[in-house]
């Protein structure tokens, strides 16, 4: 009882921010996604290779068995703490991101490629840390959509950017901007967004992430450029319900580039 009442209360943040603007780009199916967003943590040399080779070998396909997915691998290229590695795991319900590590471990196949990895000893760790997030997709933006880039591994960065907020009130107001009319504003200049996600279960709550796409470093500059100078973004932040104080406490901004297995 407690945990459903737990989850209630998570997802009632996102709910009380359902869409009142432009759902611009959004995906066409209203049914939101889930999203595990895992985070390694490694020192510099043999690890990274060793976690990478993980992530593309045993991970994502069992990750595909279990018919999850379009999973995304990035490196962080720019970012206070390198190396590291995210994982974007999408699911269809809590549940079944919960239990990804019980369900691995009953996978044969899986257990085979991941052993350097998985039984790595404690004289040879194959990473210092993981983290994990647990995230539900915004009712605006219910599923994520790969650039076309991810078809053809062609040339591509990402931006995940975290926003973290002083209050649940001042949080719900952030989610609920997005869905008045920022969706929009990102469309004009240019943007391609993969996901947008409230943060259920994580550090550094109440906050929320979200990650764009980007040809090269130039796009990205020159995106921004076009979304601080739209007139519509102007009128949105000076909206009183939004710009009154800061629902905003701090961002956190790491330009990321996929991994040779990503699926996104």
């Amino acid at each position: 009882m407690e945990r459903r009442q737990f989850l209630a209360a998570s997802l009632a943040t996102s709910v009380a921010a359902i869409a009142t603007g432009s759902d611009a780009q959004a995906p066409a199916s209203s049914a939101r996604e889930y999203y595990l967003l895992r985070k390694y943590s490694m020192q510099s040399g043999p690890q990274t290779k060793l976690t990478e080779s993980f992530i593309g070998d045993a991970f994502i396909p069992a990750l595909s068995r279990l018919s999850m997915g379009p999973v995304g691998a990035f490196r962080v290229d720019i970012g206070p703490e390198t190396p590291a590695f995210y994982v974007l795991i999408p699911g269809s319900s809590v549940e079944s991101l919960a239990q990804v590590n019980l369900h691995l471990a009953k996978d044969a196949e899986f257990l085979k490629a991941a052993e350097p990895f998985w039984n790595a000893p404690a004289t040879a760790p194959a990473f210092l840390r993981a983290e994990n997030s647990l995230l539900v997709a915004f009712a605006g933006w219910p599923k994520t959509t790969p650039p076309a880039a991810s078809a053809t591994k062609g040339k591509r960065i990402f931006q995940l950017r975290t926003y973290e907020s002083p209050s649940n009130n001042a949080h719900v107001r952030k989610v609920e901007m997005f869905h008045s009319g920022e969706f929009e504003i990102f469309k004009n200049a240019g943007f391609h967004p993969v996901f947008f996600g409230d943060t259920l279960v994580g550090p550094r709550m109440p906050n929320l992430t979200y990650m764009l796409s980007f040809k090269d470093s130039a796009e990205m500059d020159a995106q921004w450029d076009a979304f601080r100078n739209d007139p519509a973004w102007k009128k949105l932040s000076a909206d009183p319900r939004f710009s009154y104080e800061a629902i905003v406490s701090n961002i956190t901004n790491l330009v990321l580039s996929p991994l040779a297995a990503s699926q996104i």
